[in-house]
């Protein structure tokens, strides 16, 4: 390879994950701006809700197909399908002027979100099958999929005081064409394996059915509660079409997903690890930004910033010693101790006070789950994509993507709900607000800890370490077209 091809793939992979930022800022971007939001159009505290589920249910329930349409029609066909979307419905969110129209233009954006963002773990392991680049080029992908929410609240504090909510939405149309046209001229062009080595309308039909659905029903958790027959009822129709999916595709001659990626170990292993750890993850975010805005007074610009030492502490790690690190010690044994300060993280949260000081009593576990996230992110994606080969690297991409995102939506639903029903529980017992809502989600903290906990006896237990390859540089030792063994597993 020459120094300009070389040079020219470094810069695709850039592009791709400033597609994917994209994407992850807008899952987060929204939270700060939607007081604004409802006041500008008039939502009820009800409908506000669906300014965020409206992207999410869309968007959970495309990533597996998105994926694997990728592998049959050409990755890089399907990530510029999904930024035309994506960019074309964030002008129409930003110029919506009514309930309707924004939430419209939302489900239209998650759709642009699911196709974009797919696609982009695969496109990157075939662009860098050796695996020192492989494992620095993930490390890059690892900052910008775990630090885009965190950066999501700064960027959404700083536009809604600046300027106006709509600039949320409108930041993304400049962003998506400097995305698309660098992509056209940079991401290689590899043309997909064709509809009839996997074009199951029947499976596609199902299993979009099953995610949208489940998406859909765990976020009404909140509001109608896990016992209630809209949830028992729609989780069920959820989980048969799931489960006629999987069964269909192990019957079918072309599965729109081919069951032997699962066979390995580590492959099966990091997905389920992964979505246990995203759901504790998910936790700090979004209940910490609570504590910060409904306790401590912060505005949205203030919890952006307070977040920042995270996301500086994710970018120096996964940018610029993931790759070492994971090539010196293999990924199991980066991601093993990246989760047990994650885990300690969560528990230092679990005894922040009503009158907590930034300094003394949120800045040591944001800067501890910061490191963890840094060196366990890129270790678990090293994993979940071990056993892809070139056919199907789109449909382990979707794959990770959606074990995150099913991790983050049950994880977020469970734990809101536990913290209401204890501040709930408290304020009838004569609590005051503050005190039964920082209880709340103490608790909320303490059960992600041990959900972190879980995902750590997976990789304990079940993951495998790899044999690394020699560490120093070979001349002429870049495969071409497949990963290396050395990310590879038969089970």
């Amino acid at each position: 390879m020459t120094e300009t091809e070389d040079r020219s793939r470094w810069l695709a992979l850039y592009v791709l994950c400033a597609g994917m930022l994209m994407i992850v800022l807008d899952i987060t971007i929204v939270n700060v701006a939607l007081p604004s939001i409802q006041d500008d159009l008039g939502f009820s505290q009800a409908n506000l809700a669906w300014v965020v589920n409206g992207y999410l249910v869309p968007f959970g329930g495309l990533l597996l197909l998105a994926g694997r349409l990728g592998d049959l029609l050409g990755q890089r066909r399907v990530f510029l399908a999904g930024l035309a979307v994506f960019t074309s419905a964030s002008l129409l969110c930003g110029l919506s002027q009514s309930q309707e129209m924004l939430i419209g233009a939302r489900f239209i954006q998650g759709i642009g979100g699911a196709l974009t963002s797919a696609v982009i773990l695969g496109m990157i392991v075939t662009m860098f099958p050796e695996p020192r680049e492989q494992a620095k080029a993930i490390g890059v992908y690892g900052f910008v999929a775990s630090a885009g929410g965190s950066i999501g609240l700064l960027v959404g504090g700083a536009l809604t005081e600046a300027i106006a909510w709509h600039w949320i939405f409108f930041i993304n149309v400049p962003l998506g064409i400097a995305t698309a046209m660098l992509s056209r001229r940079l991401v290689p062009d590899i043309e997909g394996i064709g509809l009839g080595r996997g074009a199951d309308v029947l499976g596609a039909v199902l299993i979009t059915g099953s995610l949208m659905l489940g998406t859909y029903t765990i976020l009404g958790v909140d509001e109608h509660g896990w016992g209630a027959t809209q949830t028992l009822v729609l989780g069920a129709i959820s989980l048969a079409l799931g489960t006629a999916f999987l069964v269909r595709q192990a019957r079918i001659a072309n599965p729109l997903m081919p069951l032997r990626l699962f066979r390995s170990r580590n492959v099966s292993g990091a997905n389920a690890l992964q979505m246990l750890l995203v759901a504790g993850m998910f936790s700090m975010f979004f209940l910490g930004a609570l504590y910060l805005q409904r306790i401590l007074g912060y505005n949205p610009l203030e919890v952006g910033l307070a977040f920042l030492p995270t996301t500086l502490v994710m970018g120096t790690l996964s940018l610029g010693y993931s790759e070492k690190l994971i090539m010196r010690f293999g990924p199991r044994n980066m991601l093993i101790p990246g989760m047990i300060l994650v885990a300690l993280a969560l528990l230092l949260f679990a005894r922040t006070p009503v009158d907590g000081r930034y300094v003394t009593d949120l800045l040591p576990p944001l800067l501890l789950i910061g490191v963890g996230i840094g060196i366990s992110f890129p270790s678990l994606m090293t994993l979940a994509m071990s056993g892809a080969t070139p056919s199907d690297a789109g449909l382990a991409s979707g794959v990770v993507n959606t074990s995150a995102q099913v991790g983050g939506a049950i994880g977020l639903a469970v734990l809101a709900t536990l913290a209401s029903e204890r501040t709930g529980g408290l304020r009838d017992a004569g609590s005051s607000f503050d005190a039964a809502l920082n209880s709340g989600f103490h608790l909320a903290y303490l059960v992600a800890a041990g959900l972190v906990g879980a995902a750590l006896a997976i990789a304990v237990f079940i993951l495998r370490s790899e044999p690394m390859p020699d560490p120093a540089p070979e001349a002429g030792s870049e495969a071409q077209g497949a990963p290396s063994p050395a990310y590879s597993e038969a089970g």
